[in-house]
Parts: C-alpha cells; sequence; structure tokens
C-alpha cells in the first residue's frame, strides 16, 4: 500500500498552477496579435504562427513527454519542462523580428510537452490512494485550465494596453522561477528502462508543422501548385512513416493496438473538431474586435472576460454533474451542437457591428457549447481503455485537440484570407473574412455533432476514475 503524501495538497497547488500557466500560453496572446503584427512585420496571413507554433509543439511532443516522464521520473520532466517554457518566453519576449518570435514560441510549447504528462503523473502519484480525494484533486486540477484561459485573456490585455506585449511572456520568467523552488513539494519518481521513439516523435511532429505550413502558404501561392502539392504530399509521407515506426519499434510512442478500444477513436474525432472550431472562433473574435470594431488591447480582453468566465464556471459547477446523470455522448453531441449555433451566430457580423449586438450572446453560445463538450469528450477518451493504457489514451486525446487546433486554424485562417481578411484597413472585406472563417468552424463542429450522434455508443453515465486506473 502506498505511503499518503501529507503535502499532496500544496503538491497539488504546485500542478495546479503548472496547468494554469500552459493554458494561459495559449490564450494570453490573443488581444496582444495586432500588436505584435504591427511591430514584428507578421503578414495578416502568418500572424497565427504566433499561436500555431506553440500548439504544434505542445500537440506533436506531448507523448515524447509522457515517455520521458516515465523513464526518467515524472519530477525530473516536470522541472526540465519548466526550465524549457522559461527559455522559450525569454526568447519571445526579446523578439524583434517574426522569424525569432515563432521560435520562442515553439520552444514554449516544448516546454509545455513536458510539463503536462509529467504533471498528470504526479498528480495520480499524490492522489491515487483514495478514489474520492482523487476526484476531488482532478477537479481543482481541471478547474485551472478555464482559470489559465480566462486570466490570459485579461492579462493579455492588461500587459498589452499599458506596459508593452513582450511583457505577456516576461510575466512566464517569475512564476516559472517561483514554481521550480516549490518542486520540492512534489513527490520524487524512479525512471525505468526503456528507449525513447526519436524516430517517431520528429516524424509526427515535422508532419504536422509541415501540414499546417501547406495549408497556411496555399493561398498565396496556390492550392494547385506544385509547391503546395509537394509539401502537403511530404507532410502525409512524415505522417505514414510515423504510423510505421509505431509498428516496427519495441516501445512506441503511441501503441496502435490502443485504438481498439470502443469509442476511443470517435472521442478523439470529436476533440479534434471540436479544437478546429473553437480555437479559430477565439483567434478571429479577437481581430474582429480589435481590427473591425477599433477596440483596444484591454478593452478587446475584457469583451472576452464573460465568454471566459462563462467557461470556467459552467466545467467547474455544472458540466461534472450532467455528466453523471446523462453520460457523455448527449453531452458531446449537444455541445458542438450549440457551439455550431453560436459560430453560426456570429458569422452574422458587420463592419459597423456593436459588442452588445454581434459578440456578445453569439459568444456566449459558443462557450456553453464548448463548456458541455470539452470534460466529456475528454473523460470518453481515457475512460474506457485498461488502466495501464490510461496515460496513453489521455496523452492521445490532448494530442488530438492540440493538432485539431492547429489544422483548423490554418485552414480557416486560409478560408478567411480568400475572402478578404487580409486586406488590413479594409472593414467589409475584413468581416467578409472573418465570417467566413466563423461559418467554416461552425461547419466543423456540426460534424463533430452528427459523427458523434452517429458513432459513439449509447449514453453511459462517467465518474471519477477510480483508484485502480489512477495507478495507472
Amino acid at each position: 500500500m502506498s505511503t499518503v503524501n501529507p503535502r499532496r495538497w500544496w503538491a497539488l497547488l504546485v500542478l495546479a498552477t503548472a496547468q494554469f500557466m500552459v493554458i494561459m500560453d495559449t490564450s494570453i496572446i490573443g488581444v496582444a496579435l495586432p500588436e505584435m503584427q504591427r511591430d514584428l512585420g507578421f503578414s495578416q496571413g502568418d500572424l497565427q504562427w504566433v499561436f500555431n507554433a506553440y500548439v504544434i509543439a505542445f500537440g506533436g511532443l506531448l507523448l515524447l513527454g509522457g515517455r520521458l516522464s516515465d523513464l526518467l521520473g515524472a519530477r525530473r520532466i516536470f522541472v526540465s519542462g519548466w526550465v524549457v517554457l522559461i527559455a522559450g518566453s525569454v526568447v519571445a519576449a526579446a523578439a524583434s523580428t517574426a522569424w525569432v518570435e515563432i521560435v520562442g514560441r515553439a520552444v514554449q510549447g516544448v516546454g509545455g510537452a513536458l510539463i503536462a504528462p509529467a504533471s498528470m503523473t504526479l498528480l495520480m502519484m499524490l492522489f491515487g490512494h483514495d478514489s474520492k480525494e482523487l476526484g476531488k484533486a482532478l477537479a481543482l486540477y481541471g478547474a485551472a485550465a478555464p482559470a489559465g484561459g480566462t486570466a490570459g485573456v485579461f492579462l493579455g490585455g492588461v500587459f498589452t494596453e499599458w506596459a508593452s506585449w513582450p511583457w505577456i511572456f516576461i510575466i512566464y520568467v517569475p512564476i516559472g522561477i517561483a514554481t521550480l523552488f516549490a518542486t520540492g513539494l512534489l513527490p520524487s519518481v524512479a525512471g525505468r528502462r526503456g528507449s525513447v521513439d526519436l524516430l517517431g516523435a520528429v516524424s509526427v511532429t515535422a508532419g504536422l508543422a509541415l501540414a499546417v505550413f501547406a495549408v497556411v502558404r496555399a493561398p498565396e501561392v496556390g492550392w494547385g501548385t506544385t509547391q503546395t502539392v509537394l509539401q502537403l504530399a511530404g507532410a502525409a509521407a512524415l505522417l505514414v512513416l510515423f504510423l510505421l515506426v509505431q509498428r516496427s519499434v519495441r516501445t512506441p510512442l503511441m501503441p496502435l493496438g490502443v485504438w481498439r478500444t470502443p469509442g476511443l477513436g470517435v472521442s478523439n474525432l470529436a476533440m479534434t473538431l471540436l479544437g478546429a472550431a473553437w480555437i479559430p472562433m477565439w483567434y478571429f473574435l479577437n481581430l474582429y474586435l480589435q481590427q473591425v470594431l477599433g477596440y483596444g488591447a484591454f478593452a478587446s480582453g475584457a469583451a472576452l472576460l464573460p465568454m471566459t468566465g462563462l467557461l470556467m464556471v459552467f466545467m467547474t459547477l455544472i458540466t461534472a454533474r450532467l455528466l453523471g446523470r446523462f453520460g457523455p455522448k448527449p453531452l458531446i453531441t449537444g455541445g458542438l451542437l450549440v457551439l455550431a449555433l453560436g459560430l453560426l451566430w456570429l458569422s452574422a457580423v458587420e463592419p459597423t457591428g456593436t459588442f452588445l449586438v454581434d459578440v456578445l450572446p453569439a459568444s456566449l453560445v459558443a462557450a456553453t457549447g464548448m463548456s458541455l463538450a470539452y470534460i466529456p469528450a475528454m473523460m470518453s477518451a481515457i475512460s474506457h481503455v485498461p488502466q495501464e493504457q490510461a496515460g496513453l489514451a489521455s496523452g492521445i486525446v490532448n494530442t488530438t485537440y492540440q493538432v485539431g487546433s492547429a489544422l483548423g486554424l490554418a485552414a480557416l485562417t486560409a478560408l478567411a484570407t480568400s475572402q478578404g481578411a487580409g486586406a488590413l484597413g479594409d472593414l467589409p472585406a475584413l468581416t467578409d473574412g472573418f465570417s467566413a472563417a466563423f461559418l467554416g468552424a461552425a461547419a466543423l463542429a456540426a460534424v463533430g455533432a452528427l459523427a458523434t450522434a452517429l458513432l459513439m455508443k449509447g449514453p453511459r453515465a462517467q465518474t471519477a476514475p477510480s483508484t485502480e486506473r489512477a495507478n495507472a
């Protein structure tokens, strides 16, 4: 029987802080994007790389981070992740050109990919002795995600408006150093013998990056050009190589047999389309507020607080209760459908629109849909696998969400640009482009709702993972 750690709740605070900061890193940049675009010379189409560089590195390396956590010890990888995240933050803050900013964001993503799986392993070790404590710890840890998203929106506006955009990265340095000093609260975890599937990690990350790059550049060079076709073919070849490697190596990052688990595939499909719809909505809503409605950075961040506040309250207080009563299928299906309706409403934005009419009600509807679908899809993806594969399933579902976010943003940016979003200063053209992106995101969410309704088996109540599963 494992010894109960008397400092486990203080340790949970350290882990929740890590979750808070990793998620905040995806939201804090939103309101700063126009300022960064002006200072660093990003084109309208390439601006998304400030977000996608982080997401591709984070999503593409999550499975590797989990494997390294197993082999080298979770606390050691947690510490290493923070060192890398701090280094990336310094580079991103000091950037004077677009490409240096992208490098800094990618390094931050590598740090996040080490921190996230190590945090989950440490949490399971601290609270796996008691299913009730584990459920409470998971709820608090999970609440750190929407809290980080909310804080990121607000702090991004504050720093950009009253200081400068580099401060959205500088803030990670003192918090990261404080977290490193607090890691003594975390349990020391011995590693184990094994090999690292570096070829798998490199091939999947490079394949995703090349696919996103091809989609981003296609509107400029042409979808049918040799350049675009070769890039997409290269991305497909790298992803096929990843699958072949997973079949052949002794210790793959992602054993393909896990996909035989009932419900895993459709849960990950739902998470992919959820990310592909939600993240572009958040991205283009920021641009609409600032580039069309003329909001400053702080005002734009404040305008998104009702949406992010609703997310936090709904996820922490309501969704878990609904999940226990109805099971995942109705919530995922209904949540994606509500998200699609909110996005459809947002697609009606006007060049002369207002926040109260064009943004607030539709964004609250979309946030309600996201709140209903996210946790059920996550739980559905990890609740059916054998206990020894619970960590793997968690890594896969986080990866599919990040990959969906990156590919969805790339595709919808291409759509928006083709419809006029590249014409800075032309408010009708900009609005047409943003409207097309919202409409495309609505279609992705609707496809996710339909796929879940047709492919997922009937509703089943979900509870917190059992103690045995938690120890996986």
